[in-house]
Protein backbone atom coordinates (compact mmCIF):
# COMPACT_ATOMS: atom_id res chain seq x y z
CA UNK A 1 0.00 0.00 0.00
CA UNK A 2 1.02 3.68 -1.04
CA UNK A 3 -0.51 6.39 1.13
CA UNK A 4 0.64 10.29 0.08
CA UNK A 5 2.07 11.34 3.47
CA UNK A 6 3.55 14.89 2.49
CA UNK A 7 4.50 17.61 0.42
CA UNK A 8 7.58 19.28 1.49
CA UNK A 9 8.48 22.98 0.42
CA UNK A 10 11.76 24.67 0.07
CA UNK A 11 11.63 27.91 1.87
CA UNK A 12 13.95 30.64 3.14
CA UNK A 13 12.57 30.91 6.32
CA UNK A 14 11.00 28.11 7.91
CA UNK A 15 9.54 29.72 10.82
CA UNK A 16 8.39 32.66 8.88
CA UNK A 17 6.71 29.88 6.01
CA UNK A 18 4.51 28.52 9.09
CA UNK A 19 3.64 31.16 10.57
CA UNK A 20 2.36 32.24 7.13
CA UNK A 21 0.14 29.75 6.68
CA UNK A 22 -1.07 29.61 10.62
CA UNK A 23 -2.18 32.95 10.55
CA UNK A 24 -3.52 33.03 6.50
CA UNK A 25 -5.17 29.54 6.59
CA UNK A 26 -5.61 28.62 9.76
CA UNK A 27 -3.28 25.42 10.03
CA UNK A 28 -1.80 24.66 13.13
CA UNK A 29 1.94 23.74 13.74
CA UNK A 30 2.63 19.91 14.63
CA UNK A 31 6.42 20.04 14.81
CA UNK A 32 9.31 22.08 14.63
CA UNK A 33 12.55 21.37 14.88
CA UNK A 34 15.41 22.69 17.34
CA UNK A 35 17.27 24.36 14.37
CA UNK A 36 14.02 25.76 12.88
CA UNK A 37 15.03 23.97 9.38
CA UNK A 38 12.26 21.48 9.52
CA UNK A 39 8.41 21.80 10.07
CA UNK A 40 4.86 20.54 9.62
CA UNK A 41 1.72 21.52 9.76
CA UNK A 42 -1.82 19.88 10.65
CA UNK A 43 -3.64 20.26 7.59
CA UNK A 44 -5.81 16.99 7.27
CA UNK A 45 -5.03 14.07 6.22
CA UNK A 46 -1.96 14.85 4.31
CA UNK A 47 1.02 17.06 6.10
CA UNK A 48 2.28 20.28 4.51
CA UNK A 49 6.41 20.43 5.74
CA UNK A 50 9.06 23.07 5.16
CA UNK A 51 12.43 22.71 4.80
CA UNK A 52 15.10 25.46 4.95
CA UNK A 53 16.82 25.70 1.57
CA UNK A 54 20.19 25.10 3.36
CA UNK A 55 18.87 21.84 4.75
CA UNK A 56 17.44 21.38 1.04
CA UNK A 57 20.92 21.65 -0.52
CA UNK A 58 22.73 19.00 1.91
CA UNK A 59 20.39 16.56 0.60
CA UNK A 60 20.24 17.12 -2.98
CA UNK A 61 23.88 17.91 -3.76
CA UNK A 62 23.23 18.65 -7.55
CA UNK A 63 21.00 21.51 -6.23
CA UNK A 64 17.20 21.89 -7.23
CA UNK A 65 15.24 25.33 -8.68
CA UNK A 66 14.52 27.45 -5.92
CA UNK A 67 10.75 29.22 -5.81
CA UNK A 68 11.01 32.91 -5.69
CA UNK A 69 8.46 35.52 -5.93
CA UNK A 70 10.65 37.17 -8.60
CA UNK A 71 10.11 34.09 -10.86
CA UNK A 72 7.12 32.64 -12.40
CA UNK A 73 5.33 29.65 -10.19
CA UNK A 74 6.63 26.46 -10.80
CA UNK A 75 3.71 23.65 -12.46
CA UNK A 76 2.45 22.81 -9.58
CA UNK A 77 -0.14 24.31 -6.90
CA UNK A 78 -0.99 23.47 -3.14
CA UNK A 79 -5.02 23.41 -3.20
CA UNK A 80 -7.02 24.73 -0.05
CA UNK A 81 -10.64 24.14 -0.58
CA UNK A 82 -13.11 26.64 1.29
CA UNK A 83 -16.93 27.68 1.35
CA UNK A 84 -15.62 31.45 1.10
CA UNK A 85 -13.35 32.02 -1.19
CA UNK A 86 -13.14 35.40 -1.55
CA UNK A 87 -13.16 35.67 2.48
CA UNK A 88 -9.58 33.53 2.54
CA UNK A 89 -7.90 35.50 -0.51
CA UNK A 90 -8.30 38.59 1.71
CA UNK A 91 -7.12 36.98 4.92
CA UNK A 92 -4.31 35.35 3.04
CA UNK A 93 -3.20 38.58 1.18
CA UNK A 94 -3.70 40.84 4.80
CA UNK A 95 -0.91 38.32 5.71
CA UNK A 96 1.50 38.27 3.03
CA UNK A 97 0.15 36.59 0.27
CA UNK A 98 0.56 38.18 -3.63
CA UNK A 99 -2.75 38.26 -5.04
CA UNK A 100 -2.22 36.16 -8.55
CA UNK A 101 -6.18 35.75 -9.71
CA UNK A 102 -9.37 37.15 -8.43
CA UNK A 103 -11.84 34.73 -7.34
CA UNK A 104 -13.84 33.56 -10.59
CA UNK A 105 -16.36 30.83 -11.16
CA UNK A 106 -15.18 28.31 -13.40
CA UNK A 107 -17.78 26.75 -16.15
CA UNK A 108 -18.44 24.45 -13.70
CA UNK A 109 -19.11 26.54 -11.08
CA UNK A 110 -16.82 26.10 -8.65
CA UNK A 111 -15.32 30.06 -7.17
CA UNK A 112 -11.04 29.97 -8.24
CA UNK A 113 -8.73 31.77 -7.09
CA UNK A 114 -5.14 31.96 -7.16
CA UNK A 115 -2.42 33.45 -4.54
CA UNK A 116 1.73 33.04 -3.87
CA UNK A 117 2.98 32.59 -0.71
CA UNK A 118 5.97 34.15 1.07
CA UNK A 119 8.62 31.95 -1.22
CA UNK A 120 6.30 32.25 -4.38
CA UNK A 121 4.37 29.07 -4.06
CA UNK A 122 1.25 29.00 -5.81
CA UNK A 123 -2.12 28.35 -4.02
CA UNK A 124 -5.44 27.37 -5.49
CA UNK A 125 -7.79 28.79 -2.97
CA UNK A 126 -11.43 27.29 -4.47
CA UNK A 127 -14.93 25.56 -3.43
CA UNK A 128 -15.40 22.38 -3.31
CA UNK A 129 -15.57 20.53 -6.52
CA UNK A 130 -18.83 17.74 -5.24
CA UNK A 131 -19.13 16.45 -8.77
Amino acid sequence: MVKFGYTILYVENVTDSIAFYENAFGFSRKFITPDNDYGDLVTGETTISFASKTLAKSNLKDGFIESSLIDRPFAIELGFITDDVAELVQKATSFGARLVSEPHQKPWGQMVSYVRDLDGFLIEICTSMDI
